[in-house]
């Protein structure tokens, strides 16, 4: 399987949730991600808060969020996308950190994004999960060289 065919699954499984499992006909995994998306973001009021967060009325992002089930959605997202990137080939050891350390912090950005400020600047339930797991992902990147390199 060519990288650039594993970057596909993985792109489209950042589109949605499932897609990439359909790629990779993995059919009754995809239907479930999907299902599992809707409801999630059904009950967290997902899309309604980032209309909001996109018109900067944060008030009202934090307002609407279910943050019960809102906690759920960074690790099924993430885990739709290296589902999807582990099934499209050979995958490196401990390649799935990035995703982990996402959906982990992205859920920590979730927790706080009603109260935490970031140079006076409240991020709302939108925002400050996606910072979070872009932080996440990142430091999952770094222990995955150092992890990498110290095995060779």
């Amino acid at each position: 399987m060519t990288t650039s065919n594993k970057i596909e699954k993985l792109l489209w499984a950042i589109a949605l949730p499932g897609f990439g499992q359909f790629l990779n006909k993995k059919y009754v995994k995809g239907i479930t991600l999907i299902i599992l998306e809707f409801v999630i973001n059904t009950q967290a009021h997902l899309n309604l808060i980032i209309i909001y967060s996109f018109h900067g009325d944060i008030a009202g992002a934090i307002h609407a969020t279910d943050y019960h089930w809102l906690m759920f959605y960074p690790c099924l997202y993430m885990f739709g996308m290296w589902d999807a990137y582990k099934d499209a080939g050979t995958t490196a050891p401990y390649a799935y950190l990035p995703f982990v350390l996402g959906a982990f912090f992205g859920t920590v950005g979730i927790i706080y994004s009603a109260k935490l400020k970031l140079f006076g600047v409240l991020f709302g339930p939108v925002w400050l999960p996606m910072l979070f797991a872009f932080i996440g992902i990142f430091t999952g990147i770094v222990m995955f060289q150092i992890i990498r390199r110290a095995r060779r």
